[in-house]
Order: structure tokens, then sequence, then C-alpha cells
């Protein structure tokens, strides 16, 4: 049985090893340090807490944690990868990777589209790298389409209405 619950202070290490496994790199990752510490990276996390910043944990019965989802607002002038206007959180997630495959994903990401409304935002968006196929296939499951492309990266959108 899973349990789904909001981000604490205790589970800064297990997000930031989350925001790492978020980052798809098929091959040639750099250590999770240097990688979360690159400018273009680091402002997915420098100051969690900010208004607008949402995250939820996912454990086991036994209380071990097996995932994240959070979103994060940016502007015009400090842009995320799955950037597409101030008012859309940017969304991203990670999974455990021996937890994968077992609907922790979907629990998750329908936990924070439910948030989402909740706190009256309108959309929601993301970055995927197409060659992540079950993670498009998941988020396609889930109403985002492709809206953009940042980079080699796909930008997707779901409406909320």
């Amino acid at each position: 049985m899973l349990t789904v619950r909001p981000l604490s202070e205790q589970d800064m290490d297990f997000f930031m090893e989350m925001r790492y496994e978020a980052i798809y790199m098929p091959e040639g990752k750099p250590l999770k340090e240097e990688l979360l510490s690159l400018p273009h990276i680091k402002k997915y996390s420098d100051g969690w807490g900010r208004k607008g910043d949402r995250a939820f944990i996912a454990f086991t019965s036994d209380q071990k944690r097996v995932g994240a989802v959070w979103y994060r607002l940016f502007s015009a002038e400090n842009k995320g990868y799955g950037y597409v206007d101030d008012e859309t959180p940017e969304l991203g997630i990670a999974i455990v990777p021996e937890y994968r495959k077992q609907g922790i994903g979907t629990l998750l990401l329908e936990k924070i589209i439910e948030q989402a409304k909740l706190d009256g935002y309108k959309a929601l968006s993301l970055s995927v790298d197409p060659r992540n196929e079950a993670a498009v296939q998941l988020y396609q499951k889930l109403g985002f389409e492709q809206c953009g492309i940042s980079g080699t990266s796909w930008t997707m959108k779901r409406s909320l209405s």
C-alpha cells in the first residue's frame, strides 16, 4: 500500500535524489552534486518553498520513500525547460528505479494535478526527452500534449479545466 503526503523538511535529501533521477540522460550522466549544481539545473530547487512550489512524496507501508512529484513557477526571464508561461507551473517527477512500472508515477501525477487545480492553476507543463518512452506514454495517458520543443526535449502541457 502506498501513501502520498506533502514534502517535509525531513524529505529534502530524498527530494534532491529524486531531482537527480528526474534528469533523463541515457549515458554520460554527471555525478549528482555536479549535475544539480549547474545553474540551469540548480534553479529547479534553489530556495525551495517559495510561493508556487509544491511537492509530494510517495511511501510504502514500511515508510520507504519511493517517489516524488513537484512543480515550480518560472518566469520569462528565468525559464525552465518546460516553460510555457508565467502562470503555468512546471512539473517534475521521479520514482526510485526498482519501484518503477508499479503505478507510483500515475498516483503521484494524479495527486499533483488535483493539487494544481485546488491551487487555481489552469495548466501544468513539463519537459521530457522523447527517447524516454515510458515517461512520454505516462504523460500522454494523463492528458499531457506536446506543445513545443526546447533543445532535444519536448515541452508538454495539460489543461486543468
